[in-house]
């Protein structure tokens, strides 16, 4: 066989036995142990995990009913439920056999066995073990999915009243398919609360489906967004589905929709009147199913007075608005915050808790937090990494300067990558957001301020 399969333990009070299997099988699986007395079962399982376990019918005590084999089975399948046992016998009792399969043994082998048939047994029991382990492993998601559905938005942390009417308009809203707008500062938590929205919804079955709207290029959108037929330019070797209809029956989240040029907003405004879309190069409408979501950090209502967005499509897409409230708006919630994330990240770094000193939540509650919940989470991880103290200190936070100017930039250490990151929070702070005039400010263009910033977790 190519691959080795499997981590085996063989367990028979006959030493020929035992080295009879160790000889051949370990040419074919992963790892094998081999053990003469089934009372250390219970140690080895505990200290390590096996694919299969080959266990003999009949030890010295009761060399020929079956009856040690039948109980080590059914301590084996106690400690581990999902266990793939195979039971070895020399005797040929097929009702033995039926009775070990009816407790809840795999299969079973007759000694001297077959190698070519043990293989073939042993890779079987493979297979299943790992089919059980999967669906063991879906099982638990589903539990914890159903758990997380009991307790809405477990994962927002906050009970500040600003988060409060977002949590009551999400429970109000989501059971709708109204269309929503969702407004805030970058870092908010924008698409955790379409998350939200959609896994409260009748359509929670269905896919949920997240475009960036910034990052998508003028020349790309229509395929992108409606995809393409073979042939509907030079690259377009294949059709290709678009993202309207990769949600269809679902939820779609156009974010950072203000970043959208004005000619592509009316195809955009097109798909949603008429629940149609067009592929490129194609002429035939495509029918669509979608909960519309969209969300931006610009002032889209300015926008709009500047002809930058139209009216018509802000129309469309904001039956219900969701305003989501800055991080400094939220005083009462930064520490719930920053604990938990100093909780995450010790685990996450296998470093041992740590507490979070009174001047050090004083600092942080005098910063304005330009990046808010996202940049708030990013200095606790370094902090994390970093201090070397049980309690974290103010040192252990460089933050920009949040004086009366706002602009001015305060360095305690001037590492090229952190300032870096310290400009370009200013300089989207500077611009409230907008991606395309802080690049201008930084002398970038917007994609490679993107990507900055998903460098630097901004």
């Amino acid at each position: 066989m190519s691959e080795k399969i499997g981590k085996i333990l063989v367990v028979d009070d006959d030493e020929d036995v035992l080295k009879a299997a160790r000889l051949f099988l370990k040419k074919h699986v992963a790892s094998i142990h081999t053990e003469q007395n089934p009372e250390n079962i219970p140690s080895l399982m505990a200290n390590n995990s096996y694919d299969v376990i080959l266990l003999d019918m009949n030890y010295s005590r009761d060399v020929t009913s079956g009856q040690e084999g039948l109980y080590w089975l059914s301590k084996i399948l106690e400690i581990d439920p999902t266990a793939v046992v195979i039971m070895i016998t020399a005797f040929g009792d097929i009702n033995l056999a039926v009775t070990a399969v009816k407790n809840g043994a795999t299969d079973f082998v007759l000694k001297p066995w077959q190698n070519e048939k043990l293989l073939v047994t042993v890779s079987a029991a493979c297979n299943l073990r790992k089919t059980r382990l999967e669906a063991a492993n879906l099982r638990q998601r589903q539990e914890q999915l159903s758990s997380d559905m009991n307790q809405p938005f477990s994962e927002f942390i906050g009970s500040s009243p600003s988060m409060q009417r977002v949590y009551d308009t999400i429970l109000k809203v989501a059971k709708t398919d109204a269309n929503v707008l969702i407004l805030g500062e970058n870092g908010t938590g924008k698409e955790l609360v379409a998350r939200a929205l959609h896994y409260h919804s009748v359509r929670s079955k269905e896919v949920f489906i997240s475009v960036d709207m910034g990052a998508i290029s003028e020349s790309l959108f229509e395929s992108e967004l409606f995809g393409h037929v073979k042939g509907a330019f030079t690259d377009a070797t294949t059709d290709r589905v678009g993202r309207f209809e990769v949600a269809s029956g679902g939820t779609l989240f156009l974010d950072e929709i203000a970043n959208l040029p004005v000619a592509m907003q009316s195809k955009i405004l097109r798909a949603i009147e008429t629940k149609q879309v067009v592929r490129l190069g194609s002429n035939k409408s495509l029918p669509i199913d979608i909960r519309l979501i969209c969300a931006t950090n610009m002032d889209i209502r300015e926008m709009v007075n500047r002809q930058k967005f139209r009216q018509d499509l802000l129309y469309r897409i904001n039956t219900v608005e969701i305003h989501l409230p800055p991080l400094r708006e939220r005083g009462e919630d930064l520490k719930l915050l920053a604990e938990h994330f100093l909780k995450i990240f010790c685990k996450k770094y296998n470093k041992p808790e740590k507490g979070i000193g009174a001047s050090t939540i004083k600092k942080l509650m005098a910063y304005q937090w330009p990046g808010n919940v996202r940049e708030l989470q990013h200095c606790m991880e370094r902090a994390v990494i970093l201090s070397e103290s049980d309690i974290l200190q103010p040192e252990d936070f460089l933050l920009t300067a949040s004086g009366a100017e706002g602009d001015a930039l305060l360095f305690d250490n001037y590492n090229l990558d952190i300032v870096e990151k310290i400009v370009i929070q200013k300089a989207i702070e500077k611009y409230r957001g907008n991606v395309s005039q802080a690049a201008r400010e930084l002398g970038l263009t917007r994609s490679s301020l993107y990507r900055r910033m998903e460098k630097h977790g901004i």
